[in-house]
């Protein structure tokens, strides 16, 4: 039997699991304060959650501005990678950007981050440049990915 899916905006209650997520995926993980501000207090924000028998097992924030959409992050639970749910989230949210009006949609990702770099070619995004030292955790360079909506 499979897992029952659902894409729903984040609330302020799915701050702390969001932040266990974002612990266990990053190097210098962002705080709570940060995800609650995102939340309440920045109108460009938008971020979704992903959740997996009612379990959240990801997350994704996007900036809207103007037509412009900006991934500021993804991440999956390690416990639940390889279940396609990346693919989901970062789907729904595509289209969220495509029903708010953007024209494009732009993301950074790490230079060694392959199966990510993989995930948004499946959805046409190209490589634009490289930002050289964005990563302050250890100066990795990021690769630009952008796609036109």
């Amino acid at each position: 039997m499979s897992a029952k899916v659902t894409v729903r905006p984040m609330q302020l209650a799915d701050v702390p699991a969001v932040y266990t997520i974002e612990t266990a995926s990053f190097a210098t993980p962002w705080t709570i304060d940060i995800f609650e501000r995102e939340i309440t207090e920045n109108t460009f924000a938008n971020y979704f959650v992903i959740e997996s028998d009612g379990v959240i097992a990801g997350y994704c924030g996007m900036w809207l501005v103007i037509d412009e959409a900006q991934i500021t992050n993804i991440a999956i639970l390690p416990n639940f990678r390889g279940q396609k749910l990346g693919e989901k989230l970062f789907a729904h949210v595509m289209e969220q950007a495509i029903m708010a009006g953007a024209y494009r949609l732009s993301l950074e990702v790490r230079v060694t981050n392959v199966p990510a770099q993989h995930l948004y070619r499946k959805f046409g995004l190209v490589p634009g440049g490289i930002r050289k030292n964005y990563y302050t955790d250890n100066q990795e360079d990021a690769i630009v990915m952008w796609v036109n909506l």
